[in-house]
């Protein structure tokens, strides 16, 4: 079938599929009777975050007392029940997503949190929803072979906020720390809120020395946004005092034109600097959506870690084990950050690279983050789909061997230092294994006391997908805990 399909994408021209998956998106609409007229659609996209963000979101909602759908890479939910998500598709096909949708509705969701990812807004399948609100979460280059370039890449992104600029009174919630938020900016959503943090960055929006306060007045005179002339901008939200712990997270949240006098300091039970950010697009939305800051910081104190983003797993072992989804270069270097609350005596990584032909160029880019901040790096499978497994291997590989050298002549199964890190800390030792459970028994077996073992890749998907379309289940939690159950 995948054969098929490889030849049918090489032989039918570009334009034709377009318009097959623009049909097809309005006939799943039709079919189930256009089910997002009758909610609130809040549409989460950018490269990482929007997963985590998408299910705070849901739960300050449904904390709040609104009925609330949502549809994520990881998980769906309707009202308090709760299911993963086994189609391996960050957004759902047309008929999928329709027949998702129109099922909130029977069931008495008031809002449907829909994460919107750059495939599914090249195949139309945000054609036809309702869209309301929008939310930018951060960009960096990923799929670009599948858009051709990170413009394309980010161009499809944006059709997400000009679909919602066609509503009158369509909102758009925005990062500000990213350097390309000013393009989503450009585009005239009725209203526009954004969030930063009190540290100084590239983004030009945010002309201002470390400390000061951001310059609100020539932003709505028109500073680097001629948007705000006409008045869209809600307000700007700062992020600051960031506290960071092994098992909570920690700050302030504050904004002049909101009265935030019932409780600007925000802690939840969620880990990573990267998910404040989160958190603060979420609370963006909570508020405009009339939740009251106060319940919004009840709510957070409460809420619920996504499955598979920075998870713990914890069978009584001396050592730190992580599951995490991290599988592009950006996310995967927030999460190793990450990793410096728990103070390690050494870092274990495992991780790999999805195959399939899929963003090859960034193989030997993960294996290089992972040799920057790991003592031990295990490079393994992941989901191979028709590669080669070792090819794929090799490629993340690759990326580490510049700061390593073979521990033995044509042995291609571990390394060893080369010189020392900047941080005077020795390079790391690497293991090719490709048996992903044998993998994850080999990382484990390495670790002592004080150690972290992070395994990235796969987070809470529940199928690795190999040759001939084949799908094998898997459970990277459930196989940690077992291999962690059993008896040296």
């Amino acid at each position: 079938m995948d054969l098929i399909k490889k030849l049918l994408k090489k032989l039918i021209p570009n334009f034709i599929f377009s318009l097959y998956h623009w049909k097809m998106a309005y006939l799943g609409a039709i079919l189930y009777g256009f089910p997002s007229r009758k909610l609130t659609v809040i549409g989460v996209t950018g490269t990482k975050g929007k997963t985590t963000t998408c299910n705070l979101l849901a739960q300050i909602l449904q904390g709040a007392g609104f009925k609330t759908g949502m549809a994520t890479t990881v998980n769906f939910r309707i009202g308090d029940k709760e299911w993963i998500n086994e189609y391996k598709q960050t957004m759902l096909g047309r008929f999928k997503l329709q027949k998702l949708l129109r099922q909130m509705v029977v069931e008495g969701c008031q809002y449907a949190v829909i994460e919107t990812s750059s495939e599914g807004i090249l195949q139309y399948r945000h054609k036809g929803i309702n869209y309301s609100v929008a939310v930018f979460t951060n960009l960096s280059p990923e799929h670009i072979e599948r858009h051709g370039s990170f413009e394309k890449y980010r161009e499809a992104k944006m059709k997400l906020f000009e679909a919602v600029a066609r509503k009158k009174d369509g909102i758009g919630v925005y990062n500000l720390d990213d350097s390309n938020a000013e393009y989503f900016l450009k585009i005239p959503v009725a209203s526009q809120i954004g969030y930063y943090n009190n540290t100084p960055h590239p983004n030009p929006l945010l002309n201002r020395g470390e400390g000061e306060n951001p310059p609100q007045p020539s932003f709505v005179k028109g500073g680097s946004v001629p948007l705000f002339e006409k008045g869209r901008l809600g307000g700007i939200y700062q992020i600051s005092n960031i506290k960071l712990s092994p098992n909570k997270t920690e700050f302030d949240f504050n904004n002049k034109p909101f009265d935030m006098a019932q409780g600007k300091h925000f802690e939840m039970p969620l880990i990573g600097e990267f998910n404040v950010y989160n958190a603060a697009a979420a609370i963006c939305v909570g508020l405009l959506q009339g939740i009251g800051m106060g319940e919004i910081k009840e709510i957070l104190k409460h809420v619920k870690p996504t499955p598979g983003r920075l998870e713990v797993v914890n069978a009584g072992q001396p050592f730190t084990v992580i599951v995490d989804y991290a599988h592009e270069p950006a996310s995967l270097e927030a999460v190793y950050k990450a990793l410096k609350i728990f103070n390690p005596r050494k870092i274990i990584a495992l991780l790999g690279a999805q195959g399939g032909g899929r963003d090859k160029a960034k193989r030997p880019i993960l294996g290089k983050i992972a040799g920057e901040y790991a003592d031990t790096v295990i490079v393994t499978n992941e989901d191979p789909y028709d590669e080669d497994p070792q090819e794929i291997i090799d490629d993340v590989a690759a990326g580490i061997s510049s700061l390593c050298h073979s521990r033995e002549s044509g042995n291609p199964e571990s390394w060893i230092p080369a010189q020392g890190r900047n941080d005077k800390k020795e390079k790391p030792a690497v293991f090719k294994i490709i048996d992903r459970r044998e993998a994850i028994k080999k990382a484990l077996s390495l670790a002592q006391v004080g150690d972290i073992v992070i395994i990235t890749g796969k987070g809470g998907e529940v199928w690795m997908c190999v040759e001939n379309g084949k799908k094998i289940p898997w459970n990277e939690r459930q196989i940690a805990e077992q291999e962690l159950g059993k008896p040296d």
